[in-house]
Parts: structure tokens; C-alpha cells; sequence
């Protein structure tokens, strides 16, 4: 085992993810209240896209800054297309079920991007503060792909008694994307010195925190995994080889495109993973029909804990490869 991976494995918010899993297998009636759960999400996402701004306002916006946002846009829609065809084909769903699957893992998981974030810096390969917009912005082109695999021309269509204004509203304005993108813009206009206000709040808690939202998140996907019924072996399968291939593709696009060792690996990471929050709320009013123990046991009890575990630390040994560095830092 490498030095890269061994960093993944010994590092608090993995072994803190860890614990949720054991407790939950366990039968251990461990919870963190939904209120602060969802507080600590807000902490989360707010802090990451502040430190984003920040590193966007001090470095400038700049041709490679154009690219990963082109790059992460480019993956985001075409990713669901591939999906498609083996969730079809392989896994043998209808074309609702893997439209609405699909379109997961066009999208991306704040959650393993911030892990992977604190696992770079940890191995010394800060990602480019600006993949936290490139983040923001693979949200929601997924979602149109997968509305457009599940119902072609009809994804607009009143269903269900849901109409396009209140799908639209979902996509562009769920919560997530609003306080990324809004923390973000608050970080490029207040800069280093306004950041410096509110440091100590947003950088001394935001490890601990994390480590308990992980634990919170190994909870639910465990829980979420012994409830499953409707996942089979084969989309069990799919689950895994998605964040794969989606996640090795993504290193080789962000290698080809120049970016640094740090930003490859988030590009990667973020081509990996699959959301499950932001779409799951999306399809509800777009894709009603579709099964919830579908794309969210995949999504979250399969992919997202894999990815915690294991992809990450081989995305990072991939990325040091493709860019020729030199791996784990002092």
C-alpha cells in the first residue's frame, strides 16, 4: 500500500465514516438529530465555497479556470448518456428507472468532494480553488440528461401534477447550489482580508465537523443498505464500475486539459461521484414514477461509500501518475 493510500485509510473523516458503517451493521442506535445534520451540511457547503472564492479572488480567472469549468460541464452532460446504455443494457432497467438513475451520476456529491478536498490537502495536492464552481456547475446538466434519456422530448411535459416551472425551480435553485454558488461569489467579493473576519468559524471547526457529518453519512448508507429490496447484484455492480470508469476518465480530462496534480484529482472525484441529494429532489418532481430504492440505495449506500473508501486514494495515485508529480508531500 502506497503512501497516498495509506493517507486515505488513517484519515479522521474516513475513519469516521468507518464508525457510522460498524455502528449502523451493529444495530447501534447512534443518530445525530436531523437538525443538526442538516446544520452541519450548511456549515459545510458555506465554508467550502467561501475558501473557493477567496482562491479564485487571489489567483484570477484564467484560461485554466475556463477549461475545468468546460471540462466538468462536458462530463456532467455526457456522463448520464453512458450511464444510460449500461443501466439499460447490464442492469436491465426500464428507461425511466435508468434515465432517473442516470442523471445520479451525471451529478455530483458535495459530501465526497469535500473528503477528497481534505484528503489532497492532507497528501499535499491542493486542489485549484475554483473546482468548487466547477462543482456547482455539474449539478444540474445531469439532470437535463437524464430528463431527456427518461422522457425524450416529453421531459417538459405536466406529470404527475407536477409542472416545468416547479422542475426548473428545483434544478437551478435547490439548496445546494444556491449556498455553494452564493458563498462562493461572498468569497471572490470579500477576498483574503474580508475572509480573515471569519477564519477562526469557517477553518478551525471544519474538520470536526466534517467528521461528524461522515459519521452521520455511514449511518444512513448502511442503514439504507440493509433496508435495500430493490438493488440487485447486477446495478450493485454498475454502482462500482461507474465511479471507475467516470472517475479515471475525469483524471485523464483534467491531465489532458493542464491542470494541476490537486485539481486533477477533484476532476476526477467530482466525474466519480454521484449526488444524492440535489437529484433525488429533482426527480421526485420530474420523474415521480421512478423508484427511490433505486437510484438513492446506488447512489448513497453503494457509490458514495466506495468512493469514500477507496476511489478517492486511487484517483489521487492516478492523478500524480498522469501529471508525472511526485505523490504525498512533507
Amino acid at each position: 500500500m502506497d503512501a497516498a493510500t495509506l493517507q486515505t485509510f488513517t484519515s479522521p473523516v474516513v475513519l469516521f465514516f468507518v464508525l457510522g458503517l460498524l455502528a449502523a451493521f451493529a444495530k447501534s442506535d447512534l443518530a445525530i438529530p436531523e437538525a443538526i445534520a442538516k446544520g452541519m451540511s450548511l456549515y459545510l457547503m458555506a465554508a467550502i465555497g467561501l475558501k473557493g472564492g477567496v482562491a479564485v479572488s487571489k489567483s484570477g480567472i484564467d484560461t485554466y479556470v475556463l477549461s475545468a469549468l468546460a471540462a466538468g460541464i462536458a462530463a456532467s452532460f455526457l456522463i448520464p448518456f453512458i450511464a444510460y446504455l449500461v443501466l439499460k443494457s447490464f442492469g436491465k432497467l426500464d428507461r425511466i428507472n435508468a434515465g432517473a438513475v442516470a442523471a445520479h451520476y451525471g451529478s455530483v456529491s458535495v459530501v465526497t468532494f469535500v473528503t477528497a478536498v481534505e484528503i489532497l490537502e492532507a497528501q499535499n495536492k491542493p486542489p485549484g480553488g475554483y473546482m468548487v464552481a466547477v462543482m456547482a456547475a455539474m449539478e444540474t446538466p445531469a439532470i437535463l440528461s437524464g430528463l431527456l434519456l427518461a422522457r425524450g422530448l416529453g421531459a417538459n411535459k405536466d406529470k404527475g401534477g407536477q409542472n416545468t416551472g416547479e422542475m426548473l425551480h428545483e434544478v437551478f435553485f435547490n439548496a445546494s447550489v444556491v449556498l455553494l454558488l452564493g458563498a462562493f461569489a461572498i468569497g471572490m467579493i470579500a477576498g483574503e482580508d474580508g475572509f480573515a473576519e471569519v477564519t477562526p468559524f469557517f477553518e478551525a471547526g471544519f474538520k470536526g465537523v466534517l467528521c461528524l457529518f461522515l459519521l452521520d453519512m455511514g449511518l444512513i448508507a448502511a442503514r439504507r443498505i440493509m433496508d435495500a429490496r430493490a438493488v440487485t447484484w447486477r446495478l450493485a455492480t454498475i454502482a462500482i464500475a461507474l465511479p471507475l470508469a467516470n472517475g479515471a476518465a475525469g483524471t485523464l480530462l483534467g491531465a489532458a486539459i493542464g491542470l494541476d496534480v490537486g485539481s486533477v484529482a477533484a476532476l476526477g472525484v467530482l466525474c466519480a461521484s454521484a449526488s444524492y441529494i440535489a437529484v433525488p429532489a429533482a426527480m421526485r418532481l420530474a420523474l415521480p414514477e421512478a423508484d427511490p430504492g433505486i437510484y438513492l440505495t446506488m447512489s448513497l449506500s453503494i457509490t458514495f461509500p466506495f468512493n469514500i473508501l477507496i476511489n478517492i486514494g486511487l484517483i489521487s495515485v492516478l492523478a500524480s501518475a498522469v501529471t508525472g508529480s511526485g505523490g504525498v508531500g512533507p
